[in-house]
């Protein structure tokens, strides 16, 4: 597998420097040079397959020979051992449930792959890394806890002050071991930007060994596709077209399945739910890409105002705007219209969304209403709705049942570091950790 920058200013890499670098030099991302395709007879067949089987292929054909196939088995065996059920509200309408792994959330997904998929490289070498990552929320909880005791490998875990939520900052700073968390006086997009000021730094870099778990590494992209393939095998056995509506903050969810659809799996169209942090929207009506600071909402892990991952997808679609446009269908909702989503879906169906995964049903709900054409959705649910149980609670006005691994967490005392919002102060940091 050879990968190429965005940028298209730093030269071709393998999959494994691609995974211990995360940023190419030119400040770009990493995207496979030539994307390989699966054979239609895997489509044929994928009804049949469970989602560890559709793992190993997806990943078997990205990677290559750079992981031998029984090392690839047991990494997948290992890090997808928690399923993706498919509910169906309405014979059109269903939620992709990806939070039944051991953080509720679907970033366990991208986390777990990828401390496995490191873990298997470094027992070649005799070195230690140091991963950095910036978080809204559910990042940060599923990288410490899948790379939590890894050996050679310490964890950093930067994240904004009093802009996640309670469950979400006690899974990432009550671990201790190789995990430390920095509370930042800032907003995510605050962390990102200096996260990304460090992977650039050459001094720094000189002297660790540095690299990224949050989205922007090829790593965590890659299992990000599985789940596509194993909704459509489910939703496709309707023989309708289906059409994918995803969460959207830092847009890795989003390019993860259009990865997906480049390797071959049909999409009728992408849906781009986003809250009020809504450049993509907005630039699929406009043309023009215009970050802003972001905005509190109470979908907090989507307060993205500069979403790294959307250079990806502009990569993906040649930069071309009317080409996106075709494929992709930007959305968008206040805190209000939220919450209005999640009080009709627990009382229509007895079902209970936390406040990111009913963006994604708003979205679904109305392309299928305007679009008449017989589709069959898919809204990608990303977090248990216990992880944001003060405000789904004060919503539906009943209690969330908390699962028994979220409740001990609670009861653990937290422990970061408050630094502020100065990359000098974090690479000091850093270089003592």
């Amino acid at each position: 597998m050879r990968l190429h920058s965005t940028n298209k200013k730093s030269p071709e890499v393998s999959f494994k420097e691609a995974l211990f670098t995360a940023l190419p030099d030119d400040n770009g991302l990493y995207l496979p040079t030539k994307i390989p395709q699966l054979e239609p007879a895997f489509f044929t067949a994928i009804s049949d397959l469970n989602l560890q089987e559709i793992a190993f292929r997806v990943s078997n054909l990205l990677i290559g020979d750079e992981v031998p196939e029984p090392a690839l088995t047991d990494i997948i065996e290992e890090a997808i051992n928690f399923d993706a059920p498919l509910i169906s509200l309405t014979d059109r309408l269903n939620i992709l449930e990806l939070y039944h792994g051991p953080t509720l959330a679907f970033k366990d997904f991208g986390g777990r792959f990828m401390s496995r998929m490191m873990s298997h490289f470094l027992e070649q070498e005799d070195k230690e890394i140091t991963i950095l990552v910036a978080t809204s929320g559910d990042t940060g909880s599923a990288v410490a806890n899948g790379f939590l005791g890894v050996p050679g490998i310490k964890v950093v875990i930067l994240y904004p002050s009093g802009k996640v939520s309670e469950f979400q900052e006690k899974q990432f700073t009550t671990l201790g071991k190789n995990v430390v968390a920095l509370e930042l006086d800032g907003t995510f997009d605050d962390c990102q930007k200096l996260v990304k000021q460090a992977f650039l730094d050459p001094q720094l870099n000189a002297k660790i060994n540095l690299t990224s778990a949050n989205s922007i590494n090829i790593g965590r992209l890659i299992p990000q596709s599985f789940y596509y393939f194993y909704a459509y095998a489910k939703a496709s056995q309707s023989k309708k077209p289906v059409v994918f509506s995803v969460p959207s903050g830092n847009f890795g969810n989003l390019c993860g399945g259009i990865l997906a659809q480049r390797m071959g799996m049909p999409v009728q169209k992408f849906l781009a739910a986003t809250n009020v942090n809504d450049v993509v929207p907005e630039y699929l009506l406009s043309g023009n890409f215009k970050p802003r600071p972001s905005e509190h909402t109470i979908s907090n892990a989507m307060d993205v105002g500069n979403p790294s991952n959307f250079a990806r997808i502009l990569n993906l679609y040649h930069n071309d705007w009317d080409l996106l446009k075709q494929e992709l269908v930007g959305y968008r909702f206040d805190d209000t219209q939220t919450s209005k989503a999640v009080l009709e879906v627990s009382g229509t169906y007895n079902y209970t969304l936390d406040p990111h995964s009913a963006i994604g049903y708003l979205a679904l709900k109305d392309f299928l209403e305007k679009n008449n054409s017989g589709s069959v959705g898919v809204a990608l649910s990303t977090a248990h709705p216990s992880k944001f149980s003060e405000v789904v609670e004060n919503i539906i006005g009943s209690k969330v049942i908390i699962p028994e691994r979220l409740r001990h967490v609670l009861a653990k005392n937290k422990v970061s570091i408050r630094i502020p919002n100065d990359y000098d102060k974090l690479k000091e940091f850093i270089l003592l950790a």
